[in-house]
């Protein structure tokens, strides 16, 4: 494959993701997220019910997996059919996705 097991394709400061154009909207949503664990984490220092903390925290796993199924598909859409530095064989470019997916959906 294209060099993407640590992540890779193109490297350097002025290489261009699959989200830069909505990097801003990414940091805010991971800042709310950031937020939210906070916020679990003072529910279980005021000794908050059991189910409350669980609830929370469910909340916070579906945040992140919507950031990153947005991030899976800007990888989809710029890095691999777009030419923004991803594997070009079709391929490669299914094994790199899949691999995505799975590391997605393993818990």
């Amino acid at each position: 494959m294209s060099g993407t097991a640590g992540g890779g394709g193109a490297q350097g400061a002025a290489a261009r993701r699959g989200y830069s154009a909505t990097k801003g909207q990414l940091q805010g949503r991971l800042a709310r997220i950031e937020g939210q664990v906070r916020g679990v984490a003072r529910m279980v220092d005021d000794d908050r019910y059991c189910i409350d903390v669980l609830t929370q925290i469910s909340a916070v796993r579906a945040a992140l997996d919507k950031v990153a199924l947005g991030l899976l598909d800007d990888h989809a859409r710029h890095c691999l059919i777009g030419g923004g530095g991803g594997p070009t064989e079709p391929g490669e470019q299914v094994a790199e996705l899949m691999d995505a997916v799975g590391r997605l959906v393993r818990r």
